[in-house]
């Protein structure tokens, strides 16, 4: 099939040295018998070659979709329809030596399946509109709790700059979700898990309470944080939102989704 489309002969060893080379997993080499290693920059381009007949006979028969690389969503009117095109699909990807990931396919409404971490919802007037999907959002706050954990001994300026080596790229990737609440409420909770932290890091009811008055609290907010010293997360609320409020997270430099 690649032949059909480049003729450069070296090209097509380099592409089939590719293909056939091992693989190294724990520092291990392995035999590789097909496919190719995920994540890899051919693994991309053979599917948009190998896809493209399947391309084509969708646009064929008019239907809408949108495919990257081996992901797929076809967008019809009913179930009946649905079902119809998948088994279609079906009968297209063996003639191409594929299988459907049954476990990763079904027929059912846009707005319960996701596409590259996306998934969907209705607006005003019926209007389809994207959100991040819910696994996406999951994983981004496992990882912000990595980068934040009060055990990491890290000071607060040192979070900051691990949270700006991986936040903007995230934001960029999910710019087109148009949920900005969402946003808002985890940028709220970044800011809740930094001001526990920073707690954490004063760790005593002394230290709590001169930090806090040179931060420009009130004595009587900080003699009530500063009494309950070792309750970090719930004293990073209320009266810790005054003296920390978003300006001074915004001069520490800690980026924003919102």
């Amino acid at each position: 099939r690649l032949s059909r489309r480049i003729d450069d002969k070296a090209v097509l060893r380099l592409i089939r040295r590719y293909l056939v080379a091992g693989i190294m997993d724990g520092g291990v080499v392995m035999q590789r018998y097909e496919g190719t290693p995920q994540g890899g920059p051919l693994s991309p381009l053979l599917a948009n070659v190998l896809l493209d007949e399947v391309d084509r006979a969708l646009e064929t028969r008019g239907h809408r979709f949108v495919r990257y690389a081996d992901d797929c969503n076809v967008y019809v009117r009913s179930r009946q329809a649905g079902e119809r095109v998948l088994n279609g699909l079906r009968r297209l990807y063996e003639q191409l030596h594929l299988k459907v990931n049954e476990a990763k396919t079904a027929v059912a409404p846009a707005s319960g399946r996701k596409f590259l971490s996306f998934s969907f919802w209705y607006g005003p007037g019926g209007q389809v509109k994207c959100r991040v999907a819910d696994k996406a959002k999951e994983t981004y706050k496992q990882r912000i709790r990595q980068l934040t954990r009060r055990s990491g001994g890290r000071s607060l300026p040192e979070v900051v700059e691990r949270l700006r080596t991986y936040m903007p790229g995230w934001k960029g990737y999910f710019q087109l979700a148009q949920t900005p609440k969402v946003f808002r409420e985890l940028d709220e909770w970044l800011r809740h898990r930094l001001r526990a932290l920073q707690l954490k890091h004063w760790r005593r009811g002394t230290t709590m309470y001169r930090e806090l008055l040179a931060l420009g609290a009130s004595k009587p907010d900080a003699h009530r944080i500063a009494a309950n010293s070792r309750r970090w997360w719930r004293n990073s609320c209320f009266a810790l939102n005054r003296v920390m409020p978003i300006a001074y997270f915004d001069r520490l430099g800690v980026p924003r989704l919102s």
